[in-house]
């Protein structure tokens, strides 16, 4: 489902490096801001008269050479996020996880059931799929609360459901773990 040879690889990189930026100028706030001589507190009134006392011209207190007044073109709150198009996104991705199929970073598993909410259970089955102590990405059903709720303590493994699959989480995991239910939900995603 996920080959690579579909796919040049040079376009594969692009795509790739076009929605993960996307994805990350998304995260931004953008809540920096700062006061322009309008915005700061005090007299509109001249300060001293125009001429002859030899010193320079000022026509308020809040002009930006004066300590306490406004800065000079100061950050202003705004919207970084983009959004890649769809046909982009289905191609980055099925590029992020055939990448994954050809480095031998994926596995395949029946399901993932777990038969309490212990921590230190899944850990010792992350151990036996993997290689080594490395970050992991879950991928199974929502409904798999027990999963979910093992997992989210863990500073190196995630999870995420099949819908909320994306590029980033792919890329920043050494390896990841899906189960066929999950697999099933993706390759009907990345076939639209």
């Amino acid at each position: 489902a996920f080959d690579l040879s579909q796919h040049d690889l040079l376009d594969a990189e692009h795509l790739i490096h076009e929605v993960v930026t996307a994805q990350l100028a998304s995260k931004r706030a953008g809540t920096h801001a700062g006061k322009e001589r309008a915005a700061v507190r005090g007299s509109t009134h001249k300060i001293y008269k125009q001429k002859g006392t030899g010193r320079a011209r000022h026509g308020g207190i809040r002009a930006p050479s004066f300590v306490g007044g406004g800065r000079a073109h100061p950050p202003k709150p705004q919207d970084f996020s983009r959004r890649a198009p769809r046909r982009v996104r289905l191609a980055a991705l099925k590029s992020a996880l055939s990448l994954l199929v050809k480095e031998g970073r994926l596995t395949v598993v029946e399901n993932f059931e777990l038969e309490a909410i212990k921590t230190k259970a899944l850990v010792s089955i992350l151990e036996l799929l993997k290689p080594s102590q490395k970050r992991t990405l879950v991928i199974d059903a929502k409904e798999n609360e027990k999963l979910r709720l093992s997992i989210r303590n863990q500073e190196k493994n995630s999870f995420l459901p099949p819908e909320g699959v994306n590029v980033y989480d792919l890329l920043r995991h050494d390896h990841l773990v899906v189960s066929k239910q999950a697999i099933d939900l993706i390759t009907a995603r990345c076939s639209k």
